[in-house]
């Protein structure tokens, strides 16, 4: 009878063991280089969210574990570092910045047994061609971008454009995206300048912009690339002599970088501290009460809705295993900072919406502040076809 009752023990062991298997996530992110900054953000929320679910007992009761290491935002070093990750067992993915790192973790999550989950990479590639059926997106793509500011530069009297981007996946795809919406609305780009990732000095590419005579810049440009244009742009005049508007380029971190220089950038914002929702509002003021004398950024906020849809899905998996959670995610609506959201099944791309607006003061701080909002069912386009995950 004792035996039996040790053998039954011990045979129940390795359930409870399994019940409280923590929730292991893998961050391979931009913690050096250009995109520092933008890492930085990703891992505070990551961190802020971890620390969050943690405090109430876990997920399930599964304890939330978190490991990064350090890409410098370099597609291969991205797909080493993912992978070194995933084989020490932190499966769940998530917060490289730029769109390359995504594309070159994708192909491999299969033989990893991990999962994916991008907050800033926007490159509509990762849910189109390049889609897998272990990797999503909680972020607005290039594509939902482009949607949210045609209705701006409609209303806009500027004829001529020039294009400031980074030669990296996301920049051809902004240059790409706004050209076709530019065309649409019957303006011209009479230039695209593409700058190398860590580009210190934009004197050429300034010089080529004023020799266009364009009377509008959009920039495609973010992290310390950002700040070293806007900052040379405002010293040669460009800022006061053309409209200047953007993408990843009117966020938080930059205008606090560029200060003065930035009040009345125009340009996409895809999250803002100053949307007034109950659930938005409630993660603010957790969030100054963690971080005292700050506000989340664009960044922060979606990551955090990155974590929050992840938690939901693990809870409706039952499981903390890359497979189920994967299986789980598809098809389901979440609870965000931003509303309900669903995860497109075709696609693999969280539905939402998106915003428009303008630096100016706020609460007496300059800062973006939305001006305009799309909802999910504009902002984000209809799945590509050339996406063949779904079933």
């Amino acid at each position: 009878m004792r035996l039996g009752g040790a053998l039954a023990a011990a045979m129940m062991l390795p359930v409870a063991a399994i019940a409280q298997e923590p929730l292991r996530i893998g961050v391979p992110t931009a913690l050096t280089g250009t995109y520092a900054d933008l890492g930085s953000q990703v891992k505070r929320a990551i961190a802020f969210a971890a620390a969050e679910a943690n405090a109430a007992g876990g997920i399930d009761g599964h304890k939330v574990e978190v490991e990064y290491l350090d890409t410098e935002a370099k597609p291969d070093l991205a797909r080493r570092q993912a992978e070194k990750l995933a084989l020490q067992g932190n499966k769940v993915l998530i917060g490289a910045i730029a769109s390359g790192e995504a594309l070159a973790i994708a192909p491999l999550l299969a033989r990893w047994d991990a999962l994916y989950i991008a907050t800033t990479n926007k490159s509509d590639k990762i849910t189109a061609e390049a889609c897998v059926p272990r990797m999503f997106r909680v972020n607005r793509p290039d594509s939902s971008d482009a949607a949210t500011m045609a209705p701006w530069l409609k209303g806009r009297s500027e004829e001529t454009w020039a294009v400031m981007a980074a030669d990296i996946a996301w920049g051809r795809d902004v240059a790409a995206s706004f050209g076709k919406a530019a065309a649409a609305q019957g303006k011209k780009v009479v230039l695209e300048n593409f700058s190398a990732l860590g580009t210190n000095d934009f004197a050429t590419y300034i010089q080529k912009i004023k020799d266009s005579g364009a009377k509008g810049v959009w920039v495609a440009l973010a992290g310390r690339d950002a700040v070293n244009f806007a900052m040379q742009a405002k010293q040669a005049g460009l800022l006061d002599s053309a409209t200047v508007a953007g993408v990843s380029f009117v966020t938080d971190n930059t205008v606090a970088s560029i200060g003065d220089a930035a009040n009345g950038v125009a340009g996409i914002i895809n999250y803002s501290s100053t949307l007034d929702n109950p659930a938005n509002k409630a993660f603010v003021a957790a969030w100054e009460k963690a971080y005292p004398g700050t506000t989340p950024t664009n960044f922060e906020g979606e990551t955090y809705i990155a974590m929050q849809v992840l938690f939901q899905a693990v809870k409706a998996a039952g499981s903390v295993k890359a497979a189920d959670i994967a299986k789980a995610l598809p098809g389901r609506t979440y609870a965000t900072i931003l509303g309900d959201q669903q995860m497109r099944r075709e696609d693999n791309q969280l539905v939402g919406p998106n915003f428009f607006g303008v630096v100016e003061v706020f609460d007496g701080k300059l800062r973006p502040v939305v001006k305009m909002s799309v909802p999910a069912e504009t902002a984000t386009v209809a799945p590509s076809p050339a996406c063949k995950i779904a079933g």
